[in-house]
């Protein structure tokens, strides 16, 4: 096993530094720093450049396998934001192009160094720590030079050592992002089945039920806050309190779909059917289907009063259908509460409740085998990358 500095062994390439002038409403996919999170890609909000830039930037284009460390970030410890933190472009971002604050890491030789093994070691907790405390700056404005990271020394295995090593690794990487695939298909299936029977009013008996300004006879249009119940109030974990570990998961208005762990009973959500998470600060909408701890400040907890006409996954899927962005950075609870949604009568309702449940039951089991695949690779990864597992 040989010791060599990163800059031996890989091309370090900047993100782009184009103006915020040369952006346009399509084209060419921008991967932003902001989008970048420890635990994956947050692709809601995206920038484009317009085609005919393509040649200009072309080195800035991501292929897969590049490995994308942030130079621009907050403190260690806030993990989905911080200087330092890396992600490994997958078949999501593949294509993208990169933007400034952040650097794409390349082998120079894939016979010398597999581009896998450089991925496997951006999440070695060494490498991540070296580079982190390099950083300069304030806690929420952190700074790591290039060289920095191109002064690491690794220790390189065989190559056919940092292969297997990095199949093993990465093998749990494509499950998880396929995972994440089927649960988009998931979800918009829902949504579109909401669309066909709710929005275009194509529901099962619909072609003998009179329609009248848009209602059919026996539903209603309603205000959601005349729809909803009261939640039993439990303990609020502050987000200085989140663990990366615990026996209760926690739910709060971040994208992140777990938050983080708690073992504080206290704070227990569980009443035994699932639970609408709504941020009133992000209008960020989850459907949660097991016990949880409701997070920090902004995350409302939402349950139907009406399980029988509106049962809790159409009620999801008519709040995804509120449009709340005209009001900008706000407290948006009071203002979805003040939106109107259509309430069905209770046969077509319970119909689509059978349908809907079963999807997101499917999405449910997809998201368990995510978080043990993660844990289970987190915890081969140290092992494997500092030789106390031999391949």
């Amino acid at each position: 096993m040989s010791k060599v500095k990163m800059e031996e062994v890989c091309d370090f390439i900047n993100g782009g530094a184009w103006s915020d002038k040369e952006y346009s409403t399509s084209g060419l996919p921008v991967l932003k720093v902001s989008n970048c999170k420890n635990s994956g890609f947050e692709l809601d909000e995206i920038d484009y450049l317009p085609y005919e830039l393509e040649e200009k930037y072309h080195s800035n284009r991501l292929k897969k396998g590049d490995v994308i460390i942030a130079t621009v970030g907050s403190h260690p410890n806030l993990k989905e934001s911080a200087a330092g933190r890396s992600s490994i472009v997958n078949s999501f971002v593949e294509g993208f192009y990169l933007n400034q604050n952040a650097v794409c890491v390349r082998t120079k030789n894939e016979d010398v160094l597999d581009q896998g093994y450089i991925g496997c070691l951006s999440k070695y907790y060494l490498f991540t720590h070296y580079i982190q405390m390099r950083g300069k700056g304030a806690a929420n404005q952190m700074r790591i030079a290039i060289g920095a990271i191109k002064d690491y020394e690794l220790n390189l295995p065989s190559i056919q050592d940092q292969r297997k090593i990095a199949h093993i690794l990465l093998s749990f990487d494509e499950l998880i992002e396929n995972n994440q695939k089927q649960i988009k298909l998931l979800e918009e299936a829902a949504q579109r089945l909401y669309k066909e029977w709710f929005v275009d009013l194509r529901f099962p008996g619909h072609e003998n039920v009179k329609i009248v300004d848009g209602v059919p006879e026996g539903w209603k249009i309603d205000e959601v806050g005349n729809l909803i119940d009261k939640v039993p109030r439990t303990t609020q974990i502050m987000t200085v309190n989140y663990s990366s570990s615990g026996s209760i998961p926690i739910i709060d208005q971040s994208r992140d779909f777990i938050a983080g762990y708690t073992d504080d009973e206290t704070a227990l959500v569980d009443l035994g059917k699932p639970i609408i998470v709504f941020g009133d600060h992000t209008r960020i909408l989850k459907y949660i289907q097991f016990p949880f701890a409701k997070g920090a400040d902004g995350t409302q907890l939402i349950m139907s009063a009406y399980d029988d006409c509106l049962p809790q996954v159409l009620l999801y899927c008519s709040l995804v259908n509120v449009d709340l962005s005209n009001y900008h950075y706000a407290r948006h609870f009071k203002y979805l509460k003040a939106e109107k949604i259509m309430v069905p009568n209770c046969e077509v309702a319970q119909k689509f409740n059978v349908i809907a449940s079963q999807l997101f039951a499917k999405e449910q089991l997809l998201r368990d085998e995510i978080r043990f695949s993660t844990e289970a690779r987190d915890r081969l990864l140290p092992k494997l990358m500092s030789g106390e597992i031999e391949v």
